[in-house]
């Protein structure tokens, strides 16, 4: 396989690999179900397969990686950018039999759409179109999808949630080209994937997760998609290139080498992008986990990463873990850095009131309240400015914080400017820093190293 690094220099001429871009006409249509399903029927034959999400989503690659039993990246024209796409879709094709990208939202939703991904890497569409309240329509809807971006290559259009074999086969006759036509699956709770108020639930939350896969695996193998050989799978082949310094990093210096970085993870903080992971390890960083839900104490460490997640749903367990919120407060007394993003600085105030208006201490490292929304407090990209280097990422919280801390800075919209009334907040008191946003590391590596550096090293300013 060839390197998987993006920071790295990838050498490599065209390769050829087929590939598959999942969309829908809007969200809730049954993309990663059917992204899933794909995956696991290849997956237990025996080929490799490669997952990537389009746009920012830390829920569906728990699923993808499950089902294809491998690693799982984001790609997105602004946040990852194109260099990263493409060495990322390039390394892939290297090894795999096949490369799935699932879609968001509609296929034409969102600045950069996943059309826009499609067309730009020359991926076929596969539209998955939930059918369960339509029937001849579904061949207008099919229609409209593949001729309304000119230039598009199209792969076909899959019927989700279809009630009977006569439903389907009113499906399969409203579509125009019969050769478009890839199968219909049939409604059935058992291939269900649980959702709560962020997105689906985390995979490993889920006990029959992987029966679930199959069971949707099973459904999908009875449908001229599923039936698919390798052979039949060429027709979809796309050809990757990359260049002498995509995603290249020429000085090559490691700023955190010699550095422990001590990262939050398990059911409360799983917001983690993996290219997050290889950034900071690229970076020279030592890596070490920990449980703020089960653990006492800090593992030994220079800084510390608390990702976003759901705080919200274990807010008494992490309220009564009093001995590692002290442990974090000795590592702020020593001046170590902490980055908290979302979940991860929702912990770290006062207070924690939820849905229901019951209210949870939490770790009183930031003075102030977190209170939960029935309705999205925030979405979309953002980007953030600090030592002369930019960080993008995104927003999606479901909660707002009441505090006297005055925000150190702003993040703002692409290709905005900060404003001091928009963006997401960032907060610092000595060496925390905390906010709603979640970043790409990859996007500024120099900016990420100032977040984890000796505070003897940086100012600890963030602008």
């Amino acid at each position: 396989m060839g390197a998987e690094l993006i920071g790295e220099q990838i050498v490599c001429s065209s390769t050829v690999c087929p590939a598959i871009l999942i969309a829908a006409p809007a969200s809730g249509q049954g993309k990663t179900t059917v992204a899933c399903a794909l995956a696991r029927l290849h997956a237990r034959q025996g080929r490799k397969v490669r997952v990537f999400k389009c746009g920012p989503d830390f829920l569906d690659p728990y699923w993808h990686a499950l089902a294809s039993a491998a690693p799982v990246h984001q790609l997105d024209l602004w946040m990852t950018g194109e260099l990263d796409c493409r060495a990322r879709l390039a390394a892939a094709a290297q090894d795999a039999d096949l490369i799935i990208v699932e879609g968001v939202m509609g296929l034409f939703d969102g600045e950069p759409s996943a059309a826009e991904l499609a067309q730009r890497f020359g991926l076929p569409v596969l539209a998955v179109i939930d059918a369960s309240a339509m029937a001849g329509t579904f061949g207008a809807l099919a229609f409209g999808l593949q001729h309304y971006r000119p230039g598009l290559r199209w792969a076909g259009v899959l019927a989700n949630r279809v009630a009977s074999e006569r439903h389907a086969d009113m499906l399969q006759s409203s579509v125009r080209e019969p050769a478009q036509w890839l199968g219909a699956v049939m409604r059935n709770p058992a291939m269900s994937l649980p959702e709560r108020h962020l997105g689906l639930t985390v995979a490993s939350e889920v006990n029959d997760a992987l029966q679930r896969l199959d069971v949707a695996a099973d459904a999908l193998a009875a449908t001229p998609l599923g039936q698919m050989s390798l052979a039949d799978l060429k027709r979809w082949n796309v050809s990757f290139e990359v260049g002498n310094d995509a995603g290249a990093e020429p000085s090559g210096v490691k700023p955190l080498a010699g550095r422990t970085v001590a990262i939050a993870r398990d059911a409360a903080f799983c917001f983690i992008y993996a290219a997050n992971l290889d950034c900071l390890q690229d970076l020279g960083a030592e890596l070490v986990y920990f449980s703020p839900l089960a653990d006492s104490a800090l593992p030994e460490c220079d800084a510390v990463w608390l990702p976003g997640g759901y705080p919200e749903l274990h807010a008494a367990r992490l309220a009564a873990n009093t001995s590692l919120r002290d442990s974090l407060a000795a590592h702020v007394a020593q001046h170590k850095p902490v980055w908290a993003e979302c979940g991860g600085m929702m912990v770290l105030f006062d207070e924690l009131v939820a849905v229901d208006g019951q209210r949870h201490a939490q770790w009183g490292l930031l003075p102030g309240t977190v209170t939960m929304q029935k309705r999205l407090a925030a979405l979309g990209p953002q980007q953030l400015a600090m030592h002369g280097h930019v960080l993008r990422g995104h927003t999606f919280h479901y909660s707002t914080c009441t505090t006297p801390l005055a925000a150190r800075c702003r993040t703002a919209r692409p290709d905005c400017e900060p404003l001091p009334d928009a963006g997401e907040a960032v907060y610092q008191v000595g060496s925390i820093r905390g906010s709603y946003f979640h970043a790409w590391f990859a996007s500024s590596p120099a900016a990420t190293a100032a977040l984890f550096a000796s505070t003897s090293t940086s100012t600890g300013a963030v602008e």
